[in-house]
């Protein structure tokens, strides 16, 4: 219970509790790196399972949703969680309809630039929404802009709270080292992931190695491995990728967004 208090005019309001990032020890108060470094994180990794678990039940596929060569770990929603974190977290007394609207928006251009990057440095598509009525370029549509409004409504009334107080939870002493030991290997992971993706396009446009970093991606990362890694994902102009708009053509290329 909170205690009462007189307010001005004689009337008895109640006494706010104090934020749970006010207890002693609390771990990564405000919205500082080590908060949204463990957001994006946990996002990214529930994300990829959520992600999994999805295409397994509607679908009956048991496929690979990371985006990351090492682990589960879906960039897309970790980033997303980052994003909704650093614009709506003030916004937790806000209308729900204000948050919806806001994260619709968001969300759609957060969704078609993501596809414009992936896109531009891999040549890939790692989704088109072409068969879905009110779509843009098959980058973005309606529908599932409007999933990342529902998504920031649930972020901003319940998910972020409450994964504030699992992060909050992180023994302090250890806290920071396995942060900055997580960001390590993360980096490497994407760096390498970044990488292993251009040199698979540059293969699939007949490219030969240039270089020993070439070589060394060639022989780890061939493509009957990466094709296990990222099973959904069609090279931009190439059969598949038309099968999978259900379109007789392309509408884009690598080029230009």
């Amino acid at each position: 219970m909170t205690d009462a208090k007189l307010l001005p005019g004689g009337k008895a309001g109640q006494v706010p509790k104090p934020s749970s990032e006010t207890i002693p020890g609390f771990f990564a108060r405000g919205v500082s790196y080590y908060k949204l470094f463990w957001v994006f994180f946990i996002a990214s990794f529930l994300g990829a399972i959520t992600e999994t678990l999805f295409m397994l039940l509607t679908r009956g596929e048991l496929q690979n949703r990371s985006g990351l060569i090492y682990g589960q770990f879906s960039l897309v929603w970790g980033l997303g969680a980052v994003l909704f974190t650093v614009c709506f977290h003030r916004l937790t007394g806000r209308r729900d309809l204000v948050i919806f609207l806001a994260g619709t928006v968001l969300g759609w251009a957060y969704e078609y630039l993501c596809s414009w990057v992936q896109e531009v440095l891999f040549g890939a598509c790692f989704w088109d929404y072409s068969h879905i009525p009110l779509n843009i370029n098959g980058r973005v549509s309606l529908l599932y802009s409007m999933f990342w409004g529902v998504a920031a409504v649930l972020w901003v009334k319940d998910l972020y709270p409450r994964m504030c107080r699992w992060i909050g939870r992180i023994p302090g002493p250890i806290g920071k080292p396995l942060t900055w030991a997580l960001t390590g290997f993360m980096a490497v992971n994407i760096l390498l992931s970044a990488a292993a993706l251009a040199r698979w396009d540059a293969r699939q446009m007949g490219r030969p190695p240039q270089n020993p970093v070439d070589v060394f991606l060639d022989v780890h990362f061939p493509d009957r491995r990466m094709y296990q890694n990222y099973s959904t994902l069609t090279f931009v102009g190439t059969e598949e990728a038309k099968e999978a708009a259900g379109v007789g053509t392309v509408k884009r290329n690598g080029n230009a967004p």
